[in-house]
């Protein structure tokens, strides 16, 4: 089973963001599918 961890922020007025990561679920356990950076970009 893969499932999704989506936490997110919204501010009124200014935006939000939300991000993603992707989780395979097994029997033997679990792996992030998901491959991507998590640092702070400030555009």
């Amino acid at each position: 089973m893969v499932i999704t961890i989506e936490p997110g922020i919204y501010i009124p007025g200014s935006g939000g963001v939300r991000i993603e990561d992707m989780v395979l679920v097994t029997a033997g356990g679990s792996e992030v599918l998901t491959n991507c950076s998590k640092e702070l970009i400030v555009i």
